[in-house]
């Protein structure tokens, strides 16, 4: 998944959100349930991108033409190495339609979750501002 490797490196928040189905579906390391919609996704993803510290990709596991690719990162979060890794299934256009993260240790993990909670109401209001068209 070449396309949003490249993106996430560069940080270039629109191009991340092009690589997304409208129907996407994010399974958070740190949330119990599964959030749906490209809006959400892209607001998560920013959040994100504003606690990982030196994030980078380490290693892509997966077929090149194939349609499920895994994108192995390090990165840090309140001081925390985090290990994870992005699992990620294309649909027939290439977007990514399932989009599932896992991260190790468990205090990072943690770390994470205390994050993006601090996080989260300003990932909502960005997700429903871009519903809105606003």
């Amino acid at each position: 998944m070449r396309e949003f490797r490249e993106a996430v490196e560069r940080g270039d928040e629109a191009a991340m959100a092009a690589c997304l189905a409208d129907n996407v579906v994010f399974t958070s390391p740190v949330a119990f349930t599964p959030y749906e919609g490209k809006a959400i996704t892209a607001a998560i993803l920013r959040g994100v991108m504003r606690v990982f510290e030196d994030f980078h990709y380490v290693r892509e596991i997966g077929d090149p033409d194939g349609r499920d690719h895994a994108l192995l990162f390090e990165a840090k979060v309140s001081g925390k190495t985090v290990s994870g890794c992005d699992f990620l299934r294309l649909d027939d256009d290439g977007r990514i339609v399932d989009f599932t993260v896992m991260v190790r240790p468990l205090s990072a993990a943690m770390a994470l979750s205390e994050a993006m909670g601090a996080q989260f109401d300003q990932i909502r209001a960005e997700a429903t501002a871009e519903l809105s068209g606003s």
